[in-house]
């Protein structure tokens, strides 16, 4: 059996930071928490924690971090099963999940935020590219993730929330200066694009969409929804834009569509660990009734 009281100082020490706030945290000594942790190395053979500032876990330790997360959770349910067994769980426990930024930005925080007011958990939100999300899924490092990748990983389940809708946008004034005679292949491997991060791909695969050939664009790179749509309609460069985040741009005419009629439908799936607990299930329906209602029906 494993020693939780060790599990739990490992825990505090890679939530906090540090063995003085572990310690402060769990009321005992940071040579109680050094104790501890020193045992569970020797019991498993290795490296938990690497003593930086801030500590950091080892891939063992993350693992271990995460049974404790489950554990916390299955205790939620089984306390909400049996409401007289002693609440020595209380606190909210931690969820992990992945996510797009896009999806962040747009339909996934209002859903979420209402599943966290009422379940007793600590939402632990990590942001990727979409086809990358489910990555995090595989490694365990989260319990579930929305991801664009349809087949699940071992061991997990998958259902389709819909496709979100990208438009090629840019303002007029970029596109008077860049695309007055045009956009082609000559045009776009001139014009500045802008891009989420180096996963990004959007660009690249709308432009040899439409001109049937990859096509080397120049690209500016802005980590940041808000800010892609701020630079969009400053004129920094086009760039693929949630439909949902630019609508209102589009209408008013501080942003036009490169080409009209010819976005780029991305479709989203939910994919969550199968061992997993209540609240994940909990969280996934809530996931998609949102996008539901936020995202366009994937085609079959």
């Amino acid at each position: 059996m494993l020693d939780y009281a060790a599990l739990a100082a490992l825990h505090a020490v890679v939530q906090h930071g540090s063995f003085e706030r572990a310690a402060l945290a769990l009321h005992v000594t940071p040579s109680a928490v050094s104790q501890r942790i020193r045992g569970l190395e020797e019991r498993v053979g290795g490296a938990l924690v690497v003593r930086d500032k801030p500590c950091r876990p080892t891939e063992a330790g993350r693992r271990l971090c995460q049974h404790v997360d489950r554990v916390r959770m299955l205790e939620q349910e089984l306390q909400g099963a049996a409401p007289g067994l002693p609440r020595s769980a209380a606190e909210r426990v931690p969820l992990a999940v992945a996510v797009n930024a896009d999806s962040l930005a747009t339909w996934f925080a209002p859903a979420a935020a209402a599943f966290a007011a009422d379940a007793p958990v600590l939402l632990q939100v990590a942001v990727d590219d979409q086809d990358h999300t489910a990555e995090w899924l595989r490694s365990g490092a989260v319990l579930a993730a929305v991801t664009a990748q349809a087949r699940p990983p071992a061991g997990c389940n998958s259902r389709p929330l819909g496709a979100m809708r990208y438009v090629a946008t840019a303002s007029p004034a970029f596109m008077q200066r860049h695309f007055a005679a045009g956009v082609g292949a000559a045009s776009l491997a001139r014009a500045p694009s802008l891009r989420f991060n180096q996963k990004d791909e959007l660009q690249a695969r709308w432009a040899q969409r439409l001109c049937r050939r990859h096509v080397e664009l120049p690209q500016h790179t802005l980590p940041s929804p808000q800010a892609f749509v701020t630079a969009a309609v400053a004129g920094m460069g086009w760039g693929l834009q949630p439909l949902a985040l630019v609508a209102e741009h589009l209408q008013s005419g501080a942003l036009v569509e490169l080409v009209p009629r010819r976005p780029l439908d991305v479709p989203l799936h939910w994919q969550y660990a199968r061992a997993a607990s209540s609240m994940v299930d909990a969280l996934g329906r809530a996931l998609a009734a949102a996008a539901s209602a936020a995202l366009r029906p994937s085609r079959s």
